[in-house]
């Protein structure tokens, strides 16, 4: 053994518990560059560069192109920018003549820590150049988000003769992935074929990848079906492709394939693609068993592949499980965390995801946006909305008030919550940042609670703004049409469709039919509905629904029975438009025979509107005792809705003992309804019977019940007025109640004959 290597052994064995200043007097005793050399090999990255710091620059002792290297690839290794431009300007000023080796490791310094402008600087002055360095070129600007760079720097090496090589063509094809340029990959592809490099792993992997990432899972599985001999990477990119593109099952067949040819190294991104897949499947059994292969290669407390795990609990709604993978992380992150939140979150738990939230915050991690999107929704309710209330201020606290993504879970929160005040305010705050999910929240909240007028007031100020309406906006605007039967705006919106191209979507087409539908202008539904391209049971059932609702029950059986006839399958939605159509017709044992056939053939169980539908169809062919005992006999509890339909028909037949009896439910179930009493009351009196009139008037200025004021609605210079009946505070009431006394004079004139029952004529002023 040599001197110098002695020293080195001693000086190993000595340095962990040296102090600093006699390791740097002993490491001169040494050769600089040996000892430069020494600690890199060891890894000790940090001493070879406090090594070179403290290196004079008028040492006598030069440093060798090998030392300059090892230099460079400390840096690299621990991204310092700082000492790598240090490093580099000493060679650059020495009597060093780097090498190509040298050069490209300077090259991949500056682009693996970000700097690719340096790392272009470099590249230029290069005199002599390899396709090494012009992969790690384009390499750098592909992980650094510079994909378009990567791109042309991979055709200026073609047009300057040099041929890619497989890491090469890998670097290009991740870019390729980042552009999002399909055809562009294709070509690549071609290209690798022709270099010969199509049966070679690393190109291989790199298509694979490419494919998936494009929704291509053919060819994706042609170049995997390809290769050889597969490699983790192989396996893991292929797995995770079909479970992200929605292949579930194929992916589980292709980790069972993995284990038959003998492939027994699954990662961690292996088994999170596989638990992703259970869970979509909703498998329980195949998520335990492969959990206990997980645990068995000891990747149970991986984070990645434990976050998996708790996620796939979670859609199980196995909650105790998820708990447990939980706690088996070794280290969790911020996703996890999210996870486990989220998990509760979705179950409605808010208090439980509170308290991990609360767990969270303890390690010192600090939450995201998508921490806040699982607490929000748990709060969607007016049971939560005092915690929703405090997580609101609490995003306000840590500056996270401001982030679009969040303001719109609060937004849809509050919506939820009934409280269209906050949302606004929301809305308020994050109006200048707002993007179109915002702007679609806040129209949607507006449209959910009647306010008509602020959402025509809101998209005009949105067709200002940069974002535009997209099919969403455009379905919400036409359900206010449709709400307010304002045929003059859904006019304007269907314009503004077809303009922008966005008619072609079904979303759009359906709601144009339901607004023209609601609008009383079948003819126009019927216009939209053929030129759909492809209607969906959406579209045959809002028609259908549409000419039932106008009377036009032939027609709406018609239909019926065409779409029928084309192979669309009926849904609830469609039986209701069906059930409606015979009970404007009349026709009682066709509604019958729709209904019973409608659960024994196509397994739709009845629901509350459809059994709603046969009372009025009973009722209003006056078979009042037969809808009673119907309405008693069903399989749920009456809602108010069936008793009202059947209190009705009661006045258009005369029935005072069944009107009694549904009266008498409606007010069980909403003591304050002034409907149900006046319309009894109305009844008593087109029979006569004026005592039991007075007892129920008197009745209902006891309870202090009063009635509900009607709303209308009519625009006027694309402005929305809003009238109630019985006003008195409108500015222009005088002009209001002149103009209904001459219609009614016109109408009396004309030779009708108006209701005048005390309640129409109140009802008219």
């Amino acid at each position: 053994m040599t001197i110098q290597s002695q020293i080195r052994c001693i000086y190993n064995c000595v340095r962990p518990i040296l102090p600093t200043r006699i390791v740097s007097c002993l490491s001169r005793e040494l050769s600089t560059n040996s000892y430069i050399n020494l600690m890199c090999k060891q890894r000790h990255y940090r001493e070879a560069l406090d090594t070179f710091n403290f290196h004079p620059k008028n040492s006598s002792i030069q440093l060798e192109s090998s030392t300059y290297g090892n230099l460079i690839l400390a840096c690299t290794s621990i991204r310092s920018l700082k000492y790598g431009k240090k490093i580099h300007d000493h060679i650059l000023k020495s009597n060093c003549q780097p090498d190509l080796v040298l050069q490209n490791h300077i090259l991949n310094m500056y682009g693996k820590c970000g700097s690719l402008k340096d790392a272009r600087k470099a590249f230029d002055t290069m005199q002599l150049r390899n396709v090494v360095s012009w992969t790690i070129m384009i390499s750098g600007y592909s992980q650094n988000g510079q994909e378009n760079d990567a791109i042309i720097m991979y055709i200026q090496m073609l047009q300057s003769g040099y041929f890619p090589d497989p890491l090469t063509f890998g670097s290009i094809i991740k870019a390729c992935c980042i552009a999002g340029d399909i055809d562009l990959g294709r070509q690549l592809h071609g290209h690798v074929i022709k270099s010969g490099y199509d049966h070679h792993l690393i190109a291989q992997n790199a298509l694979i990848s490419m494919y998936t990432r494009f929704g291509q899972i053919v060819h994706a599985s042609d170049v995997f079906t390809m290769i050889s001999t597969k490699d983790l990477i192989s396996w893991a990119s292929m797995i995770t492709g079909f479970t992200q593109l929605g292949y579930e099952i194929e992916a589980l067949y292709l980790f069972r394939d993995m284990f038959r040819q003998g492939f027994y190294q699954p990662n961690e991104f292996i088994f999170g693609s596989v638990f992703s897949a259970c869970r979509s499947l909703l498998e329980p059994e195949f998520g335990r068993q492969i959990h206990g292969m997980c645990a068995k290669f000891g990747l149970g407390r991986n984070v990645f592949a434990g976050c998996s795990l708790c996620d796939m609990y979670a859609k199980f709604g196995f909650l105790p499980s998820a708990i447990r993978a939980f706690y088996q992380i070794e280290s969790p992150d911020l996703v996890s965390w999210n996870a486990i939140i989220a998990a509760f979150s979705d179950s409605g738990d808010v208090n439980e995801a509170i308290y991990f939230f609360c767990q969270m915050m303890h390690t010192g991690l600090m939450p995201d946006g998508i921490t806040f999107l699982s607490l929000l929704c748990a709060c969607g309710s007016p049971v939560t909305i005092n915690q929703g209330t405090q997580i609101h201020s609490y995003i306000i606290k840590i500056g996270l008030d401001k982030e679009a993504a969040v303001c719109n879970s609060l937004l849809t929160m509050y919506t939820k919550c009934s409280n269209l005040h906050d949302a606004f305010n929301v809305f308020k705050d994050v109006s200048e940042n707002a993007n179109l999910v915002s702007w679609n929240a806040i129209l949607s909240a507006c449209l959910q609670h009647k306010q008509a007028g602020e959402v025509f007031r809101l998209f005009k100020l949105m067709l200002f703004s940069e974002n535009k309406p997209d099919n969403i906006t455009i379905t919400t605007i036409l359900g206010t049409c449709a709400e307010l039967a304002s045929l003059e705006v859904g006019n304007q919106v269907h314009c503004f469709s077809v303009k922008s191209g966005l008619v072609v979507d079904v979303s759009v087409s359906n709601r144009l039919i339901d607004m023209y539908a609601k609008c009383g202008s079948l003819k126009h539904a019927r216009d939209v509905f053929g030129s759909t391209q492809n209607p969906d049971i959406v579209s045959w059932s809002s028609l259908i629904v549409g000419y039932a609702q106008f009377g036009l029950g032939h027609e709406a059986l018609n239909l019926f029975r065409m779409m029928k006839n084309l192979g669309v399958q009926p849904n609830e939605v469609t039986y209701l438009g069906v059930l409606s159509a015979c009970s404007h017709i009349g026709l009682v044992e066709e509604g019958w025979h729709f209904y019973n056939t409608m659960e024994i053939e196509l397994g739709i169980p009845p629901t509350r509107e459809h059994v709603s539908c046969m009372v009025d169809l009973l009722a209003r062919a006056g078979c009042l005792y037969e809808a009673e005992n119907f309405i008693k006999k069903m399989g749920f509890n009456p809602d108010i809705t069936m008793w009202k339909t059947l209190l009705a028909s009661c006045k258009t037949h005369g029935n005072v003992d069944i009107a009694e009896r549904a009266a008498e439910n409606i007010l069980k179930l909403d003591p304050s309804n002034s409907a149900a009493l006046v319309l009894l009351s109305n009844i008593h009196a087109s029979v006569g019977n004026w005592k039991e009139v007075a007892r129920l008037r008197n009745l209902m200025k006891q309870m202090g019940v009063q009635k509900v004021p009607g709303q209308s609605w009519i625009a006027v210079k694309d402005q929305i007025h809003v009238f109630f009946s019985e006003d008195n505070s409108h500015q222009q009431r005088g002009d209001i109640y002149t103009m209904l006394e001459d219609l009614w004079l016109q109408m009396l004139d004309d030779g009708y004959d108006p209701c005048q029952s005390e309640e129409k004529s109140v009802s008219m002023c």
